[in-house]
C-alpha cells in the first residue's frame, strides 16, 4: 500500500468572536472565498440519506440555491435518493473546500419544492440538460450506454421545441437543525463551531440558532 500523504493545516483559527452572527451570513462568506480561490464547483456537496434498512448512501451534488430558508438541489424523484428521502426526509449535507481545509456539515430534514419552482428552474437548464433528465431513468438498471442514446433521440424527436418538466424531477430544500463549520488546524487541533436550533431554523433568522464549539 502507497504511504498516504498527510498535511498539516496551517490556517488561521476560527474563533467565535469571528463568526457571522446567522449561519446563511457565515455561509455566504465562507462560499465567497471558496470561489475567490478559484476552487471548482465550490457549491458541490455530499447529500447523505438512509434506506428504508437503515443503510446510509451518499453522493456529489450541485447545490443550486442557499436562501433563508435552507439548500435547494434538484434530481429524479424516482432516483435512489428520491424514494430514500420520500422514506425518511432527514438527510446530511457537507461542503468540502480542502485548499481553505474547510467543511461545512448540515443536518436538517428535505421537503420537495414547488412545481413553481421546479418548473421555473427547469427552465433555466440547458437543452440537452432538459432532455436528459427525460432519457435517464435515474438509479434503474440498463443494458448498456447504447440505451441512454436511444432514449436521448427518443426525447429529441418528441420534443422538438420547449422541453417540458418530467413530473419526476424536481428540487427538494433541506431546512437545516444544525450546520457546522469545520476550519483546519495545525496539530488536528481543529475549530468546529456549531449553529444548532431546535427542530429547523432559518438560515438568515440570527436568534433562531445558539453556538456551541466542538472538540476536534
Amino acid at each position: 500500500m502507497n504511504e498516504i500523504r498527510r498535511i498539516d493545516y496551517m490556517s488561521g483559527p476560527l474563533l467565535e468572536q469571528d463568526l457571522a452572527p446567522s449561519p446563511l451570513l457565515q455561509f455566504e462568506q465562507w462560499l465567497q472565498q471558496a470561489n475567490a480561490a478559484g476552487i471548482e464547483e465550490p457549491n458541490a456537496m455530499i447529500v447523505a440519506t438512509v434506506d428504508a434498512d437503515g443503510q446510509p448512501h451518499v453522493r456529489t451534488m450541485l447545490c443550486k440555491e442557499i436562501t433563508g430558508e435552507g439548500f435547494v438541489f434538484f434530481t429524479n424523484y424516482d432516483s435512489d435518493k428520491g424514494r430514500q428521502i420520500d422514506q425518511n426526509p432527514r438527510v446530511a449535507l457537507c461542503f468540502h473546500w480542502q485548499p481553505l481545509h474547510r467543511q461545512v456539515r448540515i443536518t436538517g430534514v428535505a421537503e420537495p419544492l414547488s412545481d413553481t419552482a421546479s418548473d421555473e428552474y427547469f427552465g433555466s437548464r440547458p437543452r440537452d440538460a432538459q432532455l436528459g433528465a427525460w432519457s435517464s431513468a435515474q438509479s434503474q438498471v440498463i443494458d448498456d450506454r447504447g440505451e441512454l442514446r436511444v432514449r436521448w433521440e427518443d426525447a429529441l424527436q418528441r420534443f422538438p421545441g420547449d422541453v417540458p418538466r418530467p413530473a419526476n424531477w424536481g428540487g427538494y430544500l433541506v431546512r437545516p437543525s444544525s450546520v457546522e463549520f469545520w476550519q483546519g488546524q495545525p496539530s488536528r487541533l481543529h475549530d468546529r463551531l456549531r449553529f444548532g436550533t431546535s427542530g429547523t431554523g432559518r438560515l438568515d433568522d440570527e436568534h433562531a440558532w445558539t453556538v456551541q464549539r466542538l472538540a476536534p
